[in-house]
């Protein structure tokens, strides 16, 4: 249990600052899931715009400090490839 005021505020701000991450994480995993949605149903244009859409989710999920760089950079790659694949 924090004793100190400046451990109590620091206690408070990790909840504030928990909740936003967990909303952003969640909202992250929505575009990454349509991503997905869109491939499994062979439509190339649809997931295109969806991976199109969900790049900067994911970027904006690393300079908020949400996901690593390198995590984010394997699940693009990952996504593009096979969004690729269908229109090839």
């Amino acid at each position: 249990m924090a004793n100190t005021p400046q451990s109590k505020k620091r206690a408070r701000q990790n909840e504030r600052r928990e909740d936003i991450n967990k909303a952003r994480r969640s909202r992250i995993r929505t575009f990454v899931r349509k991503v997905e949605e869109a491939i499994l149903t062979g439509n190339a244009e649809t997931a295109a715009a969806a991976l199109r859409a969900a790049q900067p989710e994911l970027a904006r999920g690393v300079t908020k400090g949400v996901l690593h760089k390198n995590t984010v950079s394997r699940k693009i790659s990952r996504l593009a490839a096979r969004v690729n694949a269908l229109s090839a």
